[in-house]
């Protein structure tokens, strides 16, 4: 009877774990861009994913807002509504003021520079935990492109901003107090809602990754595009902490992994799409506006001179921004 009994029970568990091995799950990421960069990264995130898990993880993958914008999608990411999104990190700042810290002006000197400090272990390390008590961690960090403003009055001199209502990426301290630093009313508004204010001119102009001007065609609005010196967008893709723990020991870890490695594989990409994304606004009759090294310079000081106050009210912030500030630095060959 006792040998029946065990026989039965060890059939249960093999039961139970064939049941849990052949479960499957489906990771909705949500992206307000489209064409861009983390589509590209969801496309190797998706391959790599599929094919180690044998189908066990179906990844779907939202552009353009689909989902919903951004501050929806966000809260819908912390909620478990959806399983990832990516927008850029200043949207994460309601949830965790830690974000603040990818919006430091003059951190990198381009993007390669940019991915090489997001791939460095410390780095990665110290900001696992970005979001971590608000249900939500990052999996991967992207260097989405160099930021850059479209001005209905086109920006060539720093005196340029003074006066100028523009849209930025985020409402945090570090997100606003460069830009009225130089003279200009900032506003946060989601990319979603931007090109209708900048049809009906509600704003002057906007602040956006490289990529986005071309992707939602800004040149039919505007044509000045100016690059904004040591200024980058940075997409972190957070995934909803509660989901990644019920994907299992074997599961949970192979994605952080893919995600890694699909971070890794789309460096090239990025680079040459910001390439692509300047040909594509000049072809279309716009103006790619690079500052001359007096003005780079004097932006760079305005701006940078709000870090010390910003950075010292907030310990989380300082610590990130110290490990990043140490990486950048040894890195930057």
């Amino acid at each position: 009877m006792t040998r029946l009994r065990i026989l039965a029970l060890s059939a249960a568990v093999c039961l139970l774990t064939t049941v849990a091995q052949a479960q499957t799950f489906t990771m909705k990421i949500s992206s307000p861009t489209v064409n861009d960069l983390s589509q590209e990264w969801a496309k190797e995130f998706k391959a790599g994913v599929e094919a180690r898990s044998k189908g066990r993880i179906k990844v779907e993958f939202y552009p353009a807002s689909q989902l919903g914008q951004i501050p929806a999608t966000v809260e819908g990411t912390a909620m478990g509504t959806i399983e990832a999104v990516v927008p850029a990190s200043g949207f994460f700042i309601g949830l965790e003021p830690r974000f603040q810290v990818f919006d430091a002006p003059g951190l990198f000197t381009d993007m390669a520079h940019a991915q090489r400090v997001f791939a460095d272990p410390e780095v990665r390390k110290q900001l696992s935990t970005l979001g971590g008590t608000k249900g939500v961690e990052p999996i991967a960090i992207l260097p989405h492109g160099p930021l850059m403003l479209l001005s209905h009055k086109p920006i060539r001199a720093v005196a340029d901003f003074k006066g100028q209502k523009i849209r930025v990426p985020g409402a945090a301290p570090l997100q606003i107090e460069p830009f009225r630093k130089l003279g200009a009313a900032p506003v946060s508004m989601p990319l979603g809602e931007v090109l209708s204010a900048m049809q009906n001119r509600t704003i002057d102009g906007l602040i956006a990754s490289a990529t986005v001007f071309t992707a939602f065609k800004y040149y039919d609005l505007a044509k000045g595009l100016t690059s904004l010196p040591g200024s980058f967008l940075i997409a972190p893709v957070m995934a909803n902490k509660n989901f990644l723990k019920s994907l299992g020991p074997e599961l949970e870890p192979m994605v952080r992994e893919e995600a890694f490695k699909a971070q890794q594989k789309v460096g090239k990409f990025a680079i040459e799409d910001v390439a692509r994304t300047v040909d594509v606004w000049k072809k279309n009759g716009g103006e790619n506006i690079v500052l001359s090294d007096g003005e780079s310079k004097a932006y760079l000081d305005q701006v940078k001179s709000v870090l010390p106050g910003l950075l010292s009210a907030n310990a989380a912030i300082k610590a990130d921004f110290d490990v990043l500030s140490a990486a950048a630095q040894r890195l930057n060959n």
